[in-house]
């Protein structure tokens, strides 16, 4: 029989540590002079008190490892267990949020999603305000562990082709998992700072910096204003884009690049797909927006890289209103938020790495169409790649087409147009956070959407973030026999 007992354990401990962590922004309230701080005092001894007690009956079950079903389960467990209390504040708070709109903003929050569905942002409390960017901060390095820790372990959509390279590679220098865990906290943490003293030498005011640097960083894209991105202008947006580049390459170059190895930083293939990528369709949209603002080149080029940087890291931040600038832009959009950034990072989506294989796998059948008796290896970074791992990630595209599709023709059932509802599907797996069209749009948001809408749009952004697999492996018949 499965024991359940070490998952309880962890998933304890872990809602322990968030409502520890809702204490932060009590003391905002309390510092800003409002009554609104024993809302966090009262989430925060429910949240504390209950991991304590999930934590405590499970302690004597601990072992040293996990079972792979274990594994599974954990993964999925903490992302919904985490959203279930991390809702508590908005359900307690000023907000009056019913429970289904306060779940959503969590499970949008830990899953660095970003689609909310509160408006009159800047006029929320600020401790409301910072909750919003510390569970995205928490669910961007969250989310780097899981895919660095578990997802290779599990062989889910071809992670295991990091697996060695992320430990057995640097074992030399960084022997077991936890150092590296520990490394990734750090630069997670100082990237944080350097962004947040940026965004406060460039003019955001302390707080509007603090939370910026959260969500910006865990490619989260919360903003403390409706307007989202759109109240600042200038230097701040490249900064903001320089940021999230950084958040969407694999966090375990930065790790090797501290410890004396700078090559594997230049040499990641993904790295210079990701970038060439990146400069290609920001070069493609300024051109657009220059036949847009002939007289105003500095903002086309700003306002596109920008816009696209943040639609293709996920991070779903807008400084404009991307839905009048056209036909073709907006298609681009669409399909950008599908890519996403490197693996191990605190990006979301498909991820750069699948789109190489698969591309190398077509390559080969077709070699193999014109030489029917050669023998054709697919490489990855000049490494050859196992058949388990093509199988992998051409069953990750397989699962993630179907599900798209599923959840767009749930979303339409529910009464949603088809633009709302293809575009929420695909914002939800992919992890983006706005849609396309005038209601979820880049202008608008989530707010306006029938209850069954959010519940499966919440289920989206769970399966999304744990790439699918991971899920769908739990509902299995075989899982539980085993």
């Amino acid at each position: 029989m499965l024991d359940l007992r070490p998952v309880g354990y962890v998933i304890g401990l872990l809602v322990a540590v968030l409502g520890a962590a809702m204490l932060l922004p009590m003391l905002v309230d309390i510092a800003e002079g409002r009554d609104h701080w024993p809302v966090f005092i009262q989430s925060a001894l429910i949240t504390m008190l209950a991991g304590g007690l999930i934590a405590l009956a499970c302690a004597n079950g601990v072992k040293e490892g996990l079972t792979i079903q274990q594994t599974f389960l954990l993964t999925t467990g903490v992302w919904v267990a985490l959203p279930l209390f991390g809702a508590l504040p908005f359900i307690f708070g000023a907000t009056e949020a019913r429970f289904v709109d306060a779940f959503f903003e969590a499970m949008s929050g830990l899953t660095t999603t970003g689609s909310t569905v509160f408006s009159g942002l800047q006029d929320l409390p600020k401790g409301l305000l910072l909750w919003r960017g510390i569970l995205q901060w928490l669910g961007g390095i969250g989310i780097i562990v899981v895919a660095m820790v578990f997802l290779p372990e599990l062989r889910v959509g071809g992670m295991q082709i990091f697996k060695s390279e992320s430990f057995d590679t640097m074992g030399k220098i960084l022997p077991r998992a936890g150092q590296i865990a520990s490394q990734i906290s750090s630069i997670y943490l100082g990237l944080t700072m350097v962004c947040a003293l940026s965004y406060l030498v460039l003019g955001m005011n302390a707080f509007d910096a603090t939370v910026h640097a959260l969500t910006t960083v865990s490619t989260g894209g919360f903003a403390n204003y409706d307007a989202s991105f759109g109240v600042f202008k200038g230097n701040l947006e490249i900064a903001a884009a320089f940021f999230m580049i950084l958040a969407a390459l694999p966090f375990v170059r930065y790790v090797q690049l501290i410890n004396g190895q700078a090559a594997p930083l230049w040499r990641d293939s993904q790295i210079r797909v990701f970038v060439l990528t990146l400069l290609v369709i920001v070069a493609i949209m300024s051109a657009v927006l220059f036949q847009m603002f002939p007289q105003e080149w500095g903002r086309s080029s700003r306002e596109a890289l920008f816009n696209v940087t943040s639609i293709i890291t996920g991070t779903g931040y807008a400084s404009a209103n991307y839905m009048t600038w056209g036909a073709l832009p907006i298609a681009m959009f669409f399909f950008i938020g599908l890519i996403g950034g490197c693996a191990g990072s605190t990006t979301c989506s498909i991820k750069v790495f699948r789109y190489q294989l698969l591309f190398a796998s077509i390559k080969m059948q077709l070699r193999r169409i014109r030489s029917p008796n050669g023998v054709f290896v697919v490489r990855y970074d000049k490494r050859p790649v196992g058949e388990d791992v093509l199988s992998s990630v051409i069953s990750f595209f397989m699962f993630f087409v179907v599900t798209l599709g599923l959840l767009a023709v749930a979303l339409s059932l529910t009464g949603l147009d088809f633009i709302t509802s293809l575009s929420g599907a695909a914002t939800a797996l992919s992890n983006v956070g706005p849609g396309l069209g005038d209601r979820i749009g880049p202008a608008g948001n989530f707010a306006g959407l029938n209850d069954t809408a959010k519940w499966l749009l919440s289920l989206g952004m769970l399966l999304g973030r744990l790439e699918l697999l991971a899920v769908y492996a739990i509902l299995t018949v075989s899982f539980w026999r085993d």
